[in-house]
Parts: C-alpha cells; sequence; structure tokens
C-alpha cells in the first residue's frame, strides 16, 4: 500500500452514512486497493486514477485517515 491507514473505526461505525455497513466498506477498500496495486504494476493509469478515487471516497466515508497518491497528483 502507499498509505498508512488508520484502523481505529469511529464509535459510530457500525452503519454508516452511506447504505453499506462497517463491514461491507471495509471489504471494498481492501478491493480497491488490490485492484490499484494490478494496474500500478500493469502501469494502467486511468484504472490507477479510478481505483484511487474510490479508495478516498471510502475511507472518508469510514472516518479513517484517506491517502494520497502523489504519482496520479492527488493529494
Amino acid at each position: 500500500m502507499t498509505a498508512i491507514m488508520s484502523l481505529q473505526p469511529d464509535t459510530h461505525s457500525s452503519q454508516l452514512e452511506s447504505t453499506f455497513s462497517a463491514g461491507q466498506s471495509w471489504g471494498a477498500l481492501r478491493k480497491a486497493w488490490k485492484g490499484y496495486r494490478i494496474a500500478k504494476v500493469q502501469s494502467d493509469n486511468v484504472k490507477m486514477m479510478e481505483y484511487a478515487i474510490k479508495i478516498r471516497k471510502i475511507q472518508g466515508e469510514l472516518g479513517i485517515s484517506v491517502a494520497s497518491f502523489p504519482n496520479l497528483d492527488i493529494g
């Protein structure tokens, strides 16, 4: 991973503001990071950008620190 994440969820994170549970959001975040790493190995900047945006969105919903992606000018 390119960023350090806080693994301590909020006290109210059992049900997020979105329609997804905290467990579903953590699962989606894990898959997004995996997709990002695969896209990075394949040097697919378009996919990397898509996954980076998804990662940041999910991290924001979970209330954890949001990753920066300096190689994509997202920070």
